[in-house]
């Protein structure tokens, strides 16, 4: 069926500049795109000037945790400032007294922002349920903390070692007291969460295509692709059978593949396309691997070395995969620039290095990027400096503070740059709303009214461009990205014109549609 839309302002997202009037679609692909003065097409439909936008892509989330974390409770602020808020937020769960075999879950709590300035525990927990397992992410989705029903099911007690690259926390007395700190220690809680049942993280997915297509969001990239308990490319493809609809591109732990051989995809609905790596962890959790120490004398943590990141940058040549590498420290993020720089792109039409998250960048580093060999991507997230102010603020020096989200620098460079959210990974109750990221990226303003480095703010149109043409090339999505002929009609009209509304105002649009396949997926009411 052919659509026509006219009295539209419809951006390209070939640049920053290019917009047409209206434009045609048949059988999920656009077959023109022009000025409305040349539609003769009686039934067009009429945008009224509405703004339009190439579909929203989230090349750097988590959706099997967000997935998890819409039958989940935020704890975040504004609503849970407190342990003792954040107690009453779990005992309002949905799951709350569902029985013993159904996990209570939260996410986005970050010990910075509550009153008693700690983390949660397995006591304050217990205060909850413990008959039901909890499992509560921290704001960064490195670390988590777990009741004593959680810990029994994950086999955890006094004795148990901590795993390579995590560590579990103790009270004075020996006890776990349910802090699991970093991606290793978390993941015993996971794995058995994850075991209870598989129908139901199938079910939980299928239920999240909704909330991406609110967003305006119609592809994403999963940044914790896994094979136990089960492989998250049978999880993806029973759940697209099952209704599941925004495109996805997967990326594996490379930690967790072993003798594991993986075969790139080229469907642009569900692919494998690389493998991931974790270097460092948060600055938020003072665990970012950072040249300088932290202000309060504590160093980050590196969790993989020269040699192991040699071996994964081998694995993905060899497999024709692209490498996506977690780095928020600056001394992680040289450790892989010093690792990759010499060597030949083995990919074309993307990069074949992704560091995600880029969150301290020297001019040192900055300049040795832009002078490799090496293509590099970034996958950035301003929701992080929007949310999480205080932290950085915190666990900074000023001269490291400096260095942070240099998006207007990260744009002067060779690599491709793209915005994503990394959600639920921050304490804010919308993590994942591409509009407070590009809020960010454009005035460099937080939750609190600081402003962060507003030296490196970026135009609108090039924080459009990095969840658009740029999210598209850096996540393999060739058929989306820029609203061209042959490309696929996956576009979003908005509530309000992000070109022209003033700043203060783009962190309100919202999608008003989603289309995609040239069908309308949502409607907001």
């Amino acid at each position: 069926m052919t659509t026509t839309f006219t009295n539209a302002k419809i951006f390209l997202g070939t640049d920053e500049t290019s917009f047409a009037t209206a434009m045609t679609i048949d059988h999920g692909q656009i077959t023109w795109v022009g000025n409305q003065d040349e539609v003769t097409d009686r039934t067009a439909i009429d945008l009224h000037g509405q703004t339009v936008l190439p579909g929203l892509i989230d090349c750097h989330t988590h959706p099997k945790y967000i997935a998890d974390a819409l039958h989940g409770i935020a704890c975040t602020p504004p609503k849970v400032n407190s342990i003792a808020e954040l107690i009453t937020a779990l005992k309002n769960a949905p799951t709350y007294g569902q029985g013993e075999g159904v996990w209570i879950e939260g996410w986005g709590f970050d010990e910075t922002k509550l009153a008693e300035h700690r983390a949660p525990t397995v006591d304050d927990l217990d205060q909850v349920s413990t008959t039901q397992p909890i499992f509560l992410y921290r704001s960064d989705c490195h670390s988590s903390v777990g009741n004593s029903k959680a810990l029994e099911l994950a086999g955890i007690d006094a004795n148990t070692p901590d795993p390579v690259g995590g560590k579990i926390g103790h009270f004075e007395d020996g006890r776990p007291n349910g802090f699991m700190r970093e991606v290793a220690a978390s993941q015993l809680l996971i794995r058995a969460k994850s075991a209870q049942n598989y129908q139901t993280d199938v079910n939980n997915l299928v239920n999240s295509s909704q909330h991406y297509l609110e967003n305006g969001i119609i592809a994403i990239g999963e940044m914790m692709g896994r094979l136990h308990p089960y492989d998250s490319l049978n999880l993806y493809q029973d759940a697209v059978k099952a209704g599941f609809k925004p495109r996805a591109s997967i990326y594996y732990v490379f930690d967790e593949l072993g003798d594991e051989i993986l075969v790139p995809g080229d469907d642009d609905q569900l692919r494998i396309a690389g493998i991931k790596v974790f270097m460092d962890g948060s600055i938020s959790g003072e665990t970012a691997d950072n040249k300088s120490p932290y202000p309060s004398g504590k160093r980050g943590v590196l969790l993989t070395n020269r040699q192991k990141l040699e071996r994964a940058v081998e694995y993905a040549q060899k497999h024709h995969l692209q490498i996506a590498i977690h780095a928020m420290g600056d001394a992680a993020i040289q450790l892989v620039i010093d690792v990759t720089k010499d060597l030949q792109p083995w990919l074309t039409g993307t990069p074949s290095v992704r560091i995600e998250h880029a969150s301290l960048l020297s001019d040192q580093i900055l300049k040795q990027m832009n002078d490799a060999s090496m293509e590099y991507g970034l996958a950035t997230q301003p929701i992080f400096f929007f949310a999480e102010d205080e932290s950085y603020r915190s666990y900074l020096s000023p001269q490291q503070f400096k260095l942070a989200y240099r998006l207007k620098s990260m744009l002067a460079t060779n690599a491709l740059t793209a915005l994503s959210s990394d959600a639920p990974c921050t304490p804010w109750y919308e993590p994942d709303s591409p509009f407070y990221s590009i809020y960010a990226a454009v005035t460099r303003k937080t939750a609190n009214g600081d402003l962060v480095n507003p030296e490196e703010a970026i135009t609108v149109p090039q924080a459009i461009l990095g969840y658009t043409k740029w999210a598209a090339q850096l996540g393999q999505f060739t058929h989306n990205g820029t609203l061209e002929v042959g490309k696929a009609a996956d576009f979003v009209i908005l509530t309000a014109d992000p070109f022209t509304v003033p700043h203060e105002e783009l962190q309100n649009i919202r999608a008003k549609e989603t289309w995609l396949r040239g069908k309308k997926v949502y409607q907001r009411s």
